[in-house]
């Protein structure tokens, strides 16, 4: 069984056991969270397409991590004119292990 959950402005495609990495969600290591926004669920008899949620979806995940991804370098420049403006981020994420999908 699969579904097509929403987080963070993004959407992902998860099955039972995956674990994937979200923007930053409120929780502590090995708590559960559920998520309400699900687009879509399938298996192997069809798929059911919410218009734009699927009433009554949830799907379960338990909270692995709270990490930092990779630096990205925003670096601004105009030439002759001796502006330079050199910045980093690091975007903050949870990673999360989905335990269960209810339909």
């Amino acid at each position: 069984m699969f579904a097509i959950v929403k987080t963070g402005g993004k959407q992902y495609r998860v099955n039972e056991g995956d674990v994937l990495k979200v923007e930053k969600l409120e929780g502590d290591n090995g708590s559960s969270i559920t998520f309400k926004d699900i687009l879509m669920v399938g298996d192997e008899s069809g798929v059911k397409v919410g218009s734009p949620l699927v009433k009554g979806a949830k799907v379960t995940a338990e909270i692995l991590d709270q990490i930092k991804g990779d630096k990205v370098t925003v670096f601004k420049k105009k030439r002759r004119h001796n502006y330079r403006r050199k910045k980093g981020h690091r975007q903050l994420i949870t990673v999360l292990r989905v335990t269960k999908i209810a339909a």
